[in-house]
């Protein structure tokens, strides 16, 4: 059930229900009267394909109990905008329309996205409310910094709906994880050659990000550790940034004794230019000769340690993949290793993986990597439990 209140936010609900609708999700509109002095009623409905609810008197519902009813086959309500004067109201426990009334008679999750000047938000009253309403097991989303309507800048711009659809889904998620704290290597590592070249791989991040977004989604706290990648930090996650392996491998062992599960995702570079030059090198018709030094190996090293946390590999192979993979796995001594294919995984936006632990080799089918990531962190989840 999405909710919406009065404010000029309202027109980004529009966008958050054709996203909700284009996921599969059914969507039930209910919006208060405020709200539809900015957006009609028939944009909601067109978007969901459903009736849209304003009325307290007139919910849809034949034995007069729709102020009820219409909230008991839900299963979130989602209230974006959440406006000052409605948080108000959800904290005191009023019912007063027929928004309020279905949040109090809810079964379901309830999750509120507010929207409001930066002065209104940072009200002694409204953060009150807010506090109260996080205890009483309200989930808060955002809100955002930014430009307002008002042409103010500051805390109180609604999160943007792709987040907020994000933060629903996430919301579904079984807390598989929850308590765990998960240190995550993520991207490919730069090794410098001189001030402008260096040696680096295809690695995008893009799986390392998916496994922290479904860590977090499963109640970690999720720390990731990035090589040079552009890609967003999911909600929820702390993001360390580096460039070159040994600064990967000096903030990772300088953080692994608080860490339960160590996720070493990162496409991190085995050899380093042994003398970097520091002025930009100069073509010529010589031949350059670059002398290359191991890296340490950070995966083998955390592994090795007395008090290890439960340590996953990932292995992207160009050929014997099953094979390679689980030397590595029994080399590095790993419980759980993650294995494909090198030349489909890298920089695409699926993946297919198998897992090897001590029972063999396990293949998954091919998937996007969110979906992946999630059913990993579930594989996980089972293997720590087990432990």
């Amino acid at each position: 059930m999405l909710g919406v209140t009065g404010g000029i936010a309202a027109y980004k609900a529009a966008e958050l229900t054709r996203l909700l609708v284009k996921a599969g999700i059914v969507v039930d509109v209910v919006m208060t009267d405020a709200a539809t002095r900015f957006v009609t009623s028939t944009t909601f409905q067109a978007l969901s394909g459903r009736p849209v609810l304003t009325d307290l008197w007139e919910s849809g519902a034949a034995n007069a109990m729709g102020h009820i009813a219409v909230s008991r086959g839900a299963d979130a309500i989602l209230v974006a905008p959440a406006s000052a004067d409605f948080l108000a109201k959800l904290a005191q426990g009023r019912a007063d329309d027929l928004l309020t009334t279905l949040c109090l008679a809810r079964e379901c999750a309830l999750l509120v996205a507010p929207a409001m000047n930066r002065q209104m938000w940072a009200n002694k009253a409204t953060q009150r409310n807010v506090a109260q309403l996080a205890k009483d097991g309200v989930t808060i989303l955002g809100p955002d910094t930014g430009e307002l309507a008002c042409n103010e800048n500051g805390e109180g711009r609604m999160l943007e709906p792709e987040a907020l659809f994000d933060a629903l889904v996430a919301s579904r998620q079984p807390k598989l994880l929850a308590g765990k704290r998960v240190l995550l290597t993520v991207g490919p590592t730069f090794e410098a050659i001189d001030p402008v070249r260096g040696i680096t791989n295809s690695s995008s991040g893009k799986m390392g990000f998916a496994m922290a977004r479904a860590a977090a989604e499963a109640g970690a706290e999720v720390t990731v550790v990035a090589g040079p990648t552009s890609l967003p930090t999911p909600a929820g996650v702390a993001r360390i940034d580096v460039t070159s392996a040994a600064q990967m491998a000096e903030v990772v062992l300088g953080r692994i004794d608080r860490a339960d599960i160590f996720l070493a995702v990162a496409a991190v570079a085995d050899y380093t230019p042994e003398a970097p030059s520091e002025r930009k090198l100069k073509k010529s018709s010589a031949v350059q000769t670059l002398t290359l030094k191991p890296t340490v190996d950070i995966l083998a090293t955390v592994a090795a340690r007395a008090n290890a946390p439960y340590c996953v590999g990932f292995a992207a192979e160009s050929h014997d993949v099953l094979g390679q993979a689980e030397d590595k796995r029994k080399r590095k001594k790993l419980p759980l290793l993650i294995a494909n294919r090198a030349q489909d995984a890298l920089g695409s936006d699926d993946n297919e993986v198998a897992l090897l632990d001590d029972g063999g080799a396990h293949p998954l089918p091919r998937m996007e990597k969110l979906a992946l990531a999630r059913r990993l962190v579930s594989e996980i989840a089972q293997r720590l439990a087990r432990k």
